[in-house]
């Protein structure tokens, strides 16, 4: 058994057991990702995964086993490797956050100039995604650090912390219409052209929640995947903006005009994750500690390497 054999039985259930995509993933041939798997299940004794013919459906009962404990090997092996690094370069290296657009345009700049002026020797690369996106870098090893929705919060291999919570709110052009109807209901927003997030970002589901139950439909005529673009297509016009209250910038946006939706749609959360049981440079929890100031570096790593509700080892680093 060898750590390239545990890497695919990891690799074939993220990519949907699809061997060429397994194979581009290791940079390694289709032929020797199948030899791999022979190999292992040889030795073994059992079969690790359920196949039509030569197709890859899923895993048997002993895979999934198998699967389990090659993630805690896989992750304590990348923890031995970070092991120098952590403790000799304390105050230098390279810190990776994946993020939406929105989390990286209005809601980070603050928190790294912080970070900056504290760890002068740390570069920082926003890799930007939907929430989808932000999880797979996360997971991969892409990223140290992943801020998104509830995709965090709900990945059992995701120790996730909040951030902040948020509302949607309308945006229109100076003198709109809208801006004289106290209280604006959905009804009013059903009768409008309507500009506002993609599907799968930002809480999007929300919004269509929102209408859904009040029997309405959302005419949505432009939907794109980030608040600058919104904005951008309102103040042409073509629409009422439905956007992130933090993305609404007063002194920036002056041909715009914010109303408040609290009312209308259901509030969210933008969560911080990082993956459960791995070894972090000591900036990376400080990061964290940034984003949200009611949290310890203690109660960051408790959560991180903990089981259920026990820690299992303390790394007081």
């Amino acid at each position: 058994m060898n750590f390239q054999q545990l890497k695919i039985i990891r690799e074939s259930a993220r990519c949907n057991y699809n061997l060429t995509e397994v194979s581009n993933m290791l940079f390694t041939s289709q032929s020797g990702v199948s030899r791999h798997i022979r190999e292992l299940e040889d030795e073994l004794g059992v079969e690790i995964f359920i196949r039509r013919g030569k197709r890859l459906l899923g895993l048997t009962e002993p895979g999934k086993e198998l699967l389990a404990v090659a993630e805690r090997i896989l992750n304590e092996a990348q923890n031995i490797r970070r092991l120098a690094d952590v403790f000799s370069k304390e105050d230098a290296g390279v810190l990776t956050i994946a993020t939406t657009h929105t989390q990286a345009r209005y809601s980070l700049p603050k928190v790294i100039k912080a970070f900056r002026a504290i760890y002068p020797g740390v570069r920082l690369e926003l890799h930007q995604g939907s929430p989808q996106e932000v999880l797979a870098m996360l997971l991969s090893g892409q990223a140290d650090v992943a801020i998104a929705s509830e995709k965090l919060m709900n990945d059992p291999t995701v120790a996730a912390f909040p951030y902040y919570r948020w509302h949607h709110a309308i945006v229109v052009p100076q003198g709109h219409p809208l801006t004289l109807q106290h209280p604006i209901t959905l009804q009013h927003l059903s009768e409008q052209p309507l500009i506002t997030y993609r599907q799968g970002i930002t809480g999007r589901s929300r919004l269509d929640d929102a209408f859904s139950r009040a029997a309405l439909t959302a005419d949505i005529v432009l939907s794109a995947q980030d608040s600058d673009v919104i904005k951008t297509y309102v103040e042409l016009g073509l629409g009422v903006g439905i956007l992130a209250d933090k993305a609404f910038e007063a002194a920036r946006d002056t041909g715009l005009q914010l109303i408040n939706a609290e009312h209308l749609f259901e509030g969210n959360t933008v969560w911080l994750g990082l993956k459960k049981a791995q070894l972090q440079r000591n900036y990376v929890w400080r990061f964290i500690e940034l984003c949200n100031p009611g949290l310890s570096v203690n109660e960051i790593k408790e959560k991180v390497f903990a089981v259920g509700d026990e820690p299992v080892i303390d790394y007081q680093i």
